[in-house]
């Protein structure tokens, strides 16, 4: 049987003074479509379900076909709310800065992380990806990252973006905060950290590398 692999993205198109966000298409395109490859199921949901925005800025006229018609997955995502960790052996959250907004406080995110990290499956994420895993605990109450080696869009990153100011926090920050072991590479470098069965990814450069960890791992 197919393995089944379940993608969580963003649902948030605005950030503040007409800014427009969403997802990251590379970082969500490169992973289903690796995950397609290799003859998974994939299943994407957010928030509220429906279309899930694409960031304008992550689409200019080099960006790769099949990468632009990856973005037929996002038309019509699942609600969260209709999703559980049954069945699925991996949960994958691309980022996008509209992440930072609309993933940290859903509490149905937070409850299937739990479920994944518990029940011994993959949790992955990736550049913004990780908003995601900020508001997660364990079931001793402990936040799910907390100890662990994490990866994620780095603060140096954010201040080169400008885009820091306009974002509720930020997220190397905040991970930090929450007690992870925040292991960064230098700015748009390729980088994963793979604790256990966590794993986690610095920018849209480390997409490929985080879906092969996830690739692997499901492998053993």
């Amino acid at each position: 049987m197919a393995k089944q692999i379940l993608m969580v993205v963003t649902n948030h198109t605005d950030m503040q003074e007409g800014k427009k966000t969403g997802i990251w298409l590379s970082e969500f395109a490169e992973a289903y479509l690796a995950f397609e490859n290799k003859g998974y199921e994939i299943t994407v949901a957010s928030p509220f379900g429906g279309v899930g925005p694409i960031d304008p800025g992550s689409v200019d006229d080099q960006t790769p076909q099949e990468i632009l018609d990856a973005a037929k997955h996002l038309e019509n995502t699942k609600k969260l709310d209709d999703v559980t960790a049954d069945g699925f052996e991996a949960i994958f959250l691309p980022g996008g800065h509209g992440t930072m907004f609309d993933l940290p406080d859903n509490q149905k995110l937070q409850q299937l992380l739990r479920d994944f990290y518990e029940a011994g499956k993959i949790v992955a994420a990736v550049c913004h990806g990780p908003a995601g895993l900020v508001g997660a605990t364990l079931s001793d109450g402990q936040p799910l990252v907390a100890g662990k080696r994490v990866n994620a869009f780095t603060d140096r990153e954010e201040a080169a973006t400008g885009l820091g100011s306009y974002l509720p926090f930020l997220l190397e920050s905040r991970i930090r905060d929450l007690g992870a072991i925040f292991v960064a590479a230098p700015n748009w470098s390729t980088h994963v950290e793979v604790d256990g069965n966590l794993i986690t990814g610095q920018n849209p450069q480390s997409t490929l590398a985080v879906t092969e960890a996830v690739i692997s791992k499901l492998g053993e």
